[in-house]
């Protein structure tokens, strides 16, 4: 690999998803939205659920949804360690509907009764998956 570009792997504790050689990755962390281009400076953040983008050497784009993990960049590569990762033919868009309407329902609870936070995040979830299905 030359130092001109990176190599992305993704990585779930089903093993490797995804390894490419890319010109570029976006990957959402745990402090924002973090861009990464070649000979990037050694880091290591953690992940929250969002959107994977990496511009490939040949031009093209490949996106897919990470949850919850980690993220390594050092000598021009970024190593996602992620819970799960779907790519968009992957996602099932009457179940992720499904999904955010029960987040929406969890949400308009008792709060004696509901943990917020955990639905608040599967609605997040829910409302990625939905963005991404509805896009291709």
């Amino acid at each position: 690999m030359s130092t001109s570009n990176l190599t992305l792997k993704v990585v779930s504790p089903e093993g490797i998803l995804l390894e490419m050689e890319a010109a570029s990755v976006q990957f959402p962390g745990d402090d924002g939205l973090f861009g990464i281009l070649p000979r990037h400076a050694a880091m290591t953040s953690l992940t929250t659920s969002g959107l994977l983008r990496a511009k490939a050497t040949e031009g093209e784009s490949m996106e897919m949804i990470i949850h919850d993990g980690f993220a390594q960049v050092a000598n021009n590569v970024v190593t996602i360690l992620t819970r799960s990762a779907e790519k968009p033919e992957q996602i099932d868009l009457d179940r992720a509907t499904r999904a955010a309407e029960r987040a929406r329902r969890r949400l308009q609870g008792s709060k004696t009764e509901v943990d917020f936070a955990r639905a608040e995040l599967a609605l997040r979830r829910a409302l990625i998956r939905e963005r991404l299905a509805r896009r291709r």
